[in-house]
């Protein structure tokens, strides 16, 4: 059976909080019921289209998704049980604030049949915690991450670094700290200046200096050395983990697997095609009593599209991408995939690299992935 894995998009928050979409939609009220009937009927409408998939991972995100009652989660593994068979390894991944009040559901929601979670902690001193514009404090992030391994196998965390001012000796400092913790997962994310953001704002007037490409270089590659010598290497740009440990959901993007999408604003990959769900809850709930889903677009990628993205994708991680498996897959030839005059160059400098059919961004590539992806990929 061809491998599947199952997003649920939660959007609905503890409060209102700078981090959500949906502010106004706060957990007062909610008709968890109808919830539950509605994401199911999403459900069974990707099934449908899906039959005979083997679910190898489900991820519940969104807004708080560890608010939901565990009953609801109960329901909605149970449907996906119904709809689709399990692997017997499956996956299923809470992402998680680090708020005492959503740490106190954890050990139900692992009786529900969650078995690994994600958690936001971002930093682990106050300060960094406040320019972050985060609404916990690092002593309720910690006792959130303390109960989440008393109750699930697996336990991942993210940080922040490549912070304004942020010293080689202060970042290997918090992350010695954060290898002791002893997860088998880490995220650990550079800090980027979005536009639109409060910090492109705070730059743009000058009250916000980012650190500057050279520093950054330097941290990232401390970041590989010590995760390294920890055991947890790096499998993807961002992400590292002990064998065995990898977030096999993740993996599925990042290999340009198939993936459904449901609830508001979920997005998928399937059979060629991408899915956007309608953004906007009460949207989403008027399309599924109209249509019987949530779907607000479907539509279908040329070879070409899905090649650049799979491309895209897959050179984020160590292993790269097998370039004989996606000519294949897509029907195309080498030279749409990737520009080989490009490839031969990086390649000579010691950025990319081939290992048979395999095409892979080298640790000194990764810290120039995004100029590198523009100049490669010829999809």
């Amino acid at each position: 059976m061809d491998p599947l894995a199952l997003y649920i998009h939660w959007p609905f928050c503890l409060a209102k909080c700078p981090y959500c979409d949906f502010n106004s939609h706060v957990r007062d009220g909610v008709d968890h019921d109808q919830w539950l009937t509605a994401l199911i009927a999403d459900m069974t409408h990707e099934a449908a289209r899906l039959p005979g998939r083997r679910l190898t991972s489900i991820f519940f995100g969104g807004g708080t998704p560890s608010l939901m009652p565990p009953a609801l989660v109960e329901g909605l593994l149970a449907a996906a049980a119904r709809l689709w068979t399990l692997d017997p390894d499956i996956e299923i991944t809470l992402e998680a604030n680090p708020s005492s009040v959503e740490a106190a559901r954890f050990a139900a929601l692992a009786s529900a049949g969650i078995n690994r979670v994600s958690l936001g902690l971002q930093a682990l001193d106050d300060q960094t915690l406040r320019f972050l514009g985060r609404l916990h404090d690092t002593r309720e992030g910690l006792a959130a991450l303390d109960i989440a391994q008393r109750h699930f196998g697996r336990v991942s965390f993210d940080l922040i670094y490549a912070r304004p001012g942020q010293t080689p000796a202060q970042w290997q400092a918090e992350l010695a700290r954060a290898l002791a913790f002893g997860t088998g997962h880490l995220s650990l994310y550079q800090l980027t200046i979005e536009p639109g953001t409060r910090f492109a704002t705070l730059v743009r007037e000058g009250q916000l200096t980012p650190l500057d490409n050279d520093a950054a270089a330097d941290l990232f590659a401390l970041t590989r050395a010590m995760t390294d010598a920890a055991g947890l290497p790096a499998y993807e740009i961002s992400n590292h983990a002990r064998a065995g440990e990898q977030s096999r959901h993740n993996l599925t993007y990042w290999r340009y697997g198939d993936y459904a999408g449901i609830g508001p604003g979920a997005h998928g990959r399937r059979l060629g095609q991408a899915t956007t769900r309608h953004r906007k809850p009460e949207n989403w709930l008027a399309a599924i009593a109209r249509d019987g889903h949530g779907l607000a677009e479907q539509r279908t990628l040329a070879p070409d599209e899905q090649a650049g993205e799979a491309l895209l994708m897959g050179l984020r991680l160590g292993e790269g991408v097998d370039l004989a498996a996606l000519s294949t897959r897509f029907a195309l030839p080498h030279d749409a995939l990737i520009n080989p005059t490009k490839a031969r160059f990086y390649a000579d400098l010691g950025l990319v690299r081939r290992d048979g059919d395999r095409l892979i961004v080298t640790p000194d590539g990764m810290p120039l992935l995004d100029g590198l992806l523009g100049e490669l990929v010829a999809a």
